[in-house]
C-alpha cells in the first residue's frame, strides 16, 4: 500500500510555533491534506510526549511516528525517528548533563557532536539524519563539506532536503549515494498550506509505525513531493537585510557584504549544492513532484491577500468537500471534474501539473514566489 508521510513538524513548545499545533488539530489537518503518516515532532519534550500518548491510536486512521529535532554543539540540526515514544526517554537520559532545555524547548540544544548524538540515537534503536540539510543556517552543509565531518563513523539513516531543495540538489553529491532523501513540512502551524506542504510517498507492507520505519531503511520511497526549490527562502545567494541576490563570484568580490546596506550575503542552497556536487553524475532517485498548496493557488487566482479570506476559504472548502483531500486534488483528480467546482483553479492546477509556472526565487530569508502562465 502507499501512504503520504510528513515526518517533521513542531509543537507549541518550540520557538515561533502556533499554539494551535495540538494533536487533535493536527489529525484533522492530516485528513484535509491527505497525510496518512505524521511525525509527532518534539518527542524529547516530556509534556508534548504525554499529550500525544492518547492519540497514537486515533479515529482519523493516521499512523503516528515518534519524532523530534535537536541542535548539536556545532548548531547543526538533526531529525530523529523512533518506533516508540519510550525510546525518546532513553535518548533524553543519554543526553542528561548535556542539555538544559528539555523542559523549555521542544527542539533542544545538546552540547554534543553530531556523531555522539547519532550514537545515542542508534543505541536506543532510533534513526537519525540531517534536518533541512542544505539550509545556510543550522544545517550540516552550512558548516561541513562531508557527512563524516559531522557524524564521524556513525551512519546516517536518511537526509532531509528542506524547502529550498529538491532531490536534484543532492543526487550528485558523492557522500549521499545510497542515503534516502526525505521531504517534510517542518510545519509550525496546522494550517493546510503548512502541514504536508512537503511529504514522502512510502510503499508500506502495512500501515504501522514499524512498517513505516522499515520502508525508510530499505529505501521504499516511491516519491518525494514539495515546493519548487526556488520558492524556498534560502534558495539563492542573497543579502539577509535587503534580499538583493548575487552570484557567488559577486559575493566573493564584495567579501560577502551587501554593497547596498552592508548586510551579510548568505550563500544560497542552489549554489551550495552545486559546489558540493563538483560536476559529478547524478545518481538515480525517486521522482520528485513539485506542488504548490491549494490555498495558495486559490489565493493567486482570486488575487486575494491571503488564502484565508472568506471567498478563498469557501472555494477551498468546496474542493475538499467534493474530492476528499488536497493531495488528491493537486495530483490525481481529473481536470474536467474540478472545472465543475472552479474552472480557474482547475486551469491553474493543470499549469502546475505541467510545470507551466514562472518562479521568482527566494533568498536571504525571503520566500520565493510564483505566477502562472
Amino acid at each position: 500500500m502507499l501512504a503520504n508521510a510528513d515526518l517533521h513538524i513542531h509543537s507549541p513548545f518550540s520557538m515561533a510555533v502556533s499554539g494551535a499545533m495540538l494533536p487533535e488539530n493536527l489529525l484533522a489537518a492530516c485528513l484535509v491534506k491527505g497525510i496518512g503518516v505524521l511525525g509527532t515532532g518534539d518527542a524529547l519534550h516530556p509534556v508534548w510526549k504525554k499529550r500525544w500518548e492518547p492519540f497514537l491510536e486515533n479515529d482519523a486512521g493516521v499512523t503516528i511516528i515518534p519524532s523530534g529535532e535537536v541542535e548539536d554543539e556545532h548548531r547543526v540540526h538533526h531529525l530523529i525517528l523512533a518506533e516508540e515514544l519510550e525510546q525518546f526517554d532513553q535518548i533524553r537520559e543519554a543526553f542528561q548533563g548535556k542539555c538544559k532545555s528539555f523542559e523549555t524547548n521542544g527542539r533542544p540544544y545538546i552540547h554534543l557532536s553530531g556523531s555522539a548524538i547519532a550514537m545515542a540515537v542508534h543505541d536506543a534503536g532510533g534513526m537519525i539524519g540531517p534536518a533541512h540539510a542544505f539550509t545556510p543556517w543550522r544545517s550540516i552543509f552550512a558548516y561541513f563539506d562531508h557527512v563524516a565531518d559531522c557524524y564521524g563513523s556513525e551512519p546516517v539513516d536518511f537526509l532531509e532536503l528542506g524547502l529550498s531543495a529538491d532531490s536534484s540538489y543532492g543526487a550528485a553529491i558523492p557522500d549521499l549515494a545510497g542515503v534516502p532523501f526525505l521531504s517534510n513540512s517542518d510545519a509550525h502551524s496546522p494550517l493546510p498550506e503548512k502541514i504536508g506542504r512537503e511529504f514522502n510517498r512510502l510503499r508500506l507492507k502495512e500501515l504501522t509505525v514499524k512498517s513505516v520505519l522499515e520502508s525508510l531503511k530499505t529505501g521504499a520511497i516511491e516519491m518525494n513531493a514539495g515546493f519548487f526549490p526556488e520558492e524556498g527562502k534560502y534558495n539563492r545567494t542573497a543579502c539577509v537585510r535587503c534580499y538583493t541576490q548575487y552570484s557567488p563570484e559577486q559575493a566573493v568580490q564584495y567579501s560577502w557584504r551587501c554593497p547596498a546596506d552592508g548586510g551579510l550575503i548568505k550563500k544560497g542552497v542552489f549554489d551550495r549544492a552545486r559546489e558540493l556536487s563538483s560536476g559529478a553524475t547524478p545518481g538515480k532517485r525517486p521522482p520528485y513532484l513539485h506542488i504548490i498548496p491549494l490555498g495558495q493557488i486559490i489565493q493567486t487566482i482570486e488575487g486575494a491577500s491571503s488564502p484565508h479570506t472568506k471567498k478563498c476559504q469557501k472555494i477551498y472548502d468546496s474542493f475538499i468537500s467534493t474530492f476528499g483531500n488536497e493531495i488528491e486534488i493537486l495530483i490525481n483528480i481529473p481536470l474536467a471534474e474540478m472545472r465543475h467546482v472552479h474552472s480557474g483553479v482547475a486551469d491553474a492546477i493543470d499549469m502546475l501539473r505541467t510545470e507551466k509556472v514562472i518562479l521568482h526565487p527566494g533568498g536571504g530569508g525571503k520566500y520565493g514566489t510564483f505566477s502562472l502562465l
